[in-house]
């Protein structure tokens, strides 16, 4: 993956021009201003929820009560395995 990361990085004035030339023939120069917008408020609203989804986590609970609630889980699904075994269908 590195790899591809590096040559990507490795590219030339001629390349980045080609990359330019083929990006406004096909979008054209009034649609890549809605299209860069586009991006960035969809990258925005992604960090956004990323942000939220951090903050829930840290505010959820100790790493000893997930700890917990990891355990009884466990022995939820434990306890089901062993139902099943005991009855089959």
């Amino acid at each position: 993956m590195t790899n591809g990361i590096l040559l990507f990085l490795n590219m030339g004035p001629g390349e980045m021009l080609l990359i330019v030339a083929v990006i406004l023939i096909f979008f054209g120069s009034k649609n890549i201003p809605k299209i860069a917008n586009t991006l960035g408020k969809g990258m925005r609203e992604f960090k956004t929820a990323s942000d939220e989804i951090r903050r829930e986590i840290r505010e959820s609970g100790t790493d000893e009560e997930i700890k917990g609630q990891i355990n009884e889980f466990k022995e939820h699904m434990d306890i089901r395995k062993e139902i099943e075994n005991n009855n089959p269908k």
